[in-house]
């Protein structure tokens, strides 16, 4: 009898860095090679970051994106891909034309367009670029609340029951299942997430964790997702390991002391049992 071995499960995180090493490429990175997957990347921007807040932001060249990711797809076998901050809608398109190239068979799209201020972080046209050419490539989006807002041009939803109010209006979107994440509503108990697809709404409970280090928790979910997608979870089961995983970065986050502001969640938990 001969045995197989199990074939590296490859996924490519296509976003932008945060100096400050909580969120972006560098939470991607930590959170696809906790939940057991290989890590590469394509850098969208650059950014001057830290756990108080964002300085400066430099877009990189879309043709030198395009570059980066000619070179990781030609040579790794990409099983499913993380889009996280995309600068422009020129970046935006430059990214869905080699996702069409190479047809990854998993696209984990979290669409990064506000910032905790509320502020927008890209402009109209560039959401309007983002809807028309990823979202229809997506295998799931993964909106919080203020993002999923934006994606509708509606009311940034209060309750979960404003949340579940947006239902039919976020199938109506080009793409093939949300998950709408209820993290913002932070006078709720809990913190649940809406699985959503045309025939279907999961949810996804757990109680809201009293801690202030949440930074980088979207993209660090979104990636697990992608990392879960990789190893040959269906769907579902992929956003349950991801909600579990982040839960328990999240339970582990006072753990770490890092900078003055919101710190990152703790992507290495279980090695520090």
């Amino acid at each position: 009898m001969t045995s197989s071995v199990s074939k590296t499960p490859i996924v490519l995180t296509i976003a932008g860095s945060d100096s400050g090493g909580g969120a972006g490429i560098q939470a991607d990175i930590k959170a696809i090679s906790a939940t057991g997957s290989y890590a590469c990347s394509v850098i969208t921007a650059l950014t001057a970051q830290n756990t108080q807040g964002v300085s400066g932001i430099l877009g990189i060249d879309p043709e030198f994106v395009k570059a980066q990711l000619d070179s990781v797809f030609s040579d790794l076998d990409v099983v499913a891909v993380k889009i996280g901050m995309l600068a422009d809608a020129n970046i935006i398109r430059a990214v869905a034309e080699k996702i069409r190239q190479y047809q990854p068979k998993h696209v984990v799209l979290d669409p990064v367009m506000v910032a905790t201020s509320g502020d927008l972080l890209l402009e109209t046209s560039a959401i309007d670029a983002l809807k028309a050419e990823l979202l229809p490539l997506a295998t799931v989006i993964t909106p919080n609340l203020p993002e999923g807002a934006a994606l509708l041009s509606t009311q940034v939803p209060q309750s979960q029951k404003d949340m579940e109010a947006l239902i039919d209006k976020l199938r109506a979107l080009n793409t093939s299942a949300i998950l709408l994440k209820g993290g913002h509503l932070e006078s709720d108990s809990s913190s649940n997430d809406l699985l959503i697809t045309q025939d279907d709404v999961s949810v996804f409970e757990t109680t809201r964790i009293n801690t202030k280090n949440t930074h980088g928790t979207g993209c660090t979910l979104s990636s697990a997702i992608a990392s879960y997608l990789a190893q040959g979870h269906d769907l579902h089961q992929a956003v349950s390991n991801g909600k579990n995983y982040i839960t328990q970065a999240i339970a582990h986050a006072d753990e770490l002391d890092v900078g003055k502001g919101h710190g990152p969640v703790h992507h290495f938990y279980a090695l520090n049992r």
